[in-house]
């Protein structure tokens, strides 16, 4: 029998990295550009398994379609309706290691981005300028405190990214033991007292109902005046008004963001201030990592469809018969 998977969508130059997996076995793959609901169920009709990079897979989806395997490119799974999937007996695997390297050095690029004033200083030159005042003022890195809001696999990498410069590191997370992060140098506290104490705040937590606007207006009052934000997560993790009213009001000193809670934005920038400095959702890109994702996550589909337990399950469905 050969088996169909349907890419829903996808901004990859080509699928050769999927072809090579999925065509190999002698099953069908065919590339189509479907976001919405209705989108896919009309793209993937007689679909046995789906690629998903920024569709969204509802409960609609899964009523509609007779999929055995949903695949997502990349770490988060929000857009895919777990709940549902798991009621239709369908496993959803994701890719959770890929970019294990490439976010944590992102957040380090964008938080030293901020504090050394790198685009204010290109922007000023590149409009014929040349003064070194123009940044004032820029504070000393090292000896400072950083925030990390949750403690998966990619801020502990970005822990050990900071170690030579000497920061005291605080971590929030609710489901990580303080033994484990005392074991990485690191003190774990609660949500309040590492907004109040940390200059430099890094979000790193999965986006669930408990974590969507996890930093908010409240969370921007009890921060350092001084402090920056980066976020390399999920961009609905923070409130994008209450911090472009919190860096207008000079609650906060700046921010670092890579993602957006709307992507592309209504507007760009969503906030115009030259200490918030933005990259477009890339975090998590090399051709290393791209590479291996598409390749991860094409074999882990197949392998269901073939009858192998999946290797990288989000959601308590193994496939097998």
């Amino acid at each position: 029998m050969t088996h169909r998977i349907v890419v829903t969508d996808y901004d990859f130059p080509d699928l050769s990295i999927e072809r090579s997996v999925i065509e190999a076995a002698d099953a069908d793959l065919r590339g189509e550009y479907a976001r919405t609901p209705e989108e896919v169920i009309e793209a993937a009709a007689g679909a046995d398994a789906l690629l998903v990079q920024y569709a969204e897979v509802t409960e609609a989806v899964f009523e509609a379609l007779d999929l055995q395997a949903v695949g997502r490119y990349g770490i988060g799974v929000d857009s895919i309706d777990l709940d549902a999937a798991t009621e239709h007996d369908v496993p959803v695997v994701n890719v959770p290691d890929y970019c294990i390297e490439e976010v944590p050095t992102h957040a380090l690029a964008l938080l030293l981005s901020c504090i050394r004033k790198v685009p204010s200083y290109d922007r000023t030159i590149k409009g014929g300028e040349w003064d070194w005042t123009g940044g004032k003022p820029i504070h000393r890195l090292t000896g400072s405190t950083l925030g990390l809001v949750g403690f998966g696999k990619l801020p502990r990498r970005l822990r050990e990214l900071v170690a030579g410069f000497d920061l005291d590191v605080l971590v929030y997370d609710p489901y990580v033991d303080a033994a484990d992060v005392e074991a990485a140098n690191a003190e774990k506290v609660d949500l309040d007292a590492l907004l109040e104490r940390s200059k430099y705040v890094s979000v790193h937590a999965p986006l669930t109902e408990e974590t969507h606007h996890l930093i908010d207006a409240a969370a921007f009052e009890r921060m350092r005046e001084d402090a920056i934000l980066i976020n390399t997560a999920r961009g609905p993790l923070v409130d994008i008004d209450a911090l472009g009213e919190a860096v207008e009001a000079g609650e906060i000193a700046g921010a670092g963001l890579d993602v957006l809670p709307e992507e592309p934005p209504d507007s760009i920038p969503p906030i115009d201030h030259e200490s918030v400095v933005y990259t477009p959702h890339v975090a998590w890109y090399s051709e290393e990592s791209m590479a291996t994702m598409r390749r991860t996550v094409a074999e882990d589909v197949l392998g269901i469809l073939q009858g192998d337990t999946p290797r990288n399950p989000v959601n308590d469905v193994d496939g097998t018969e």
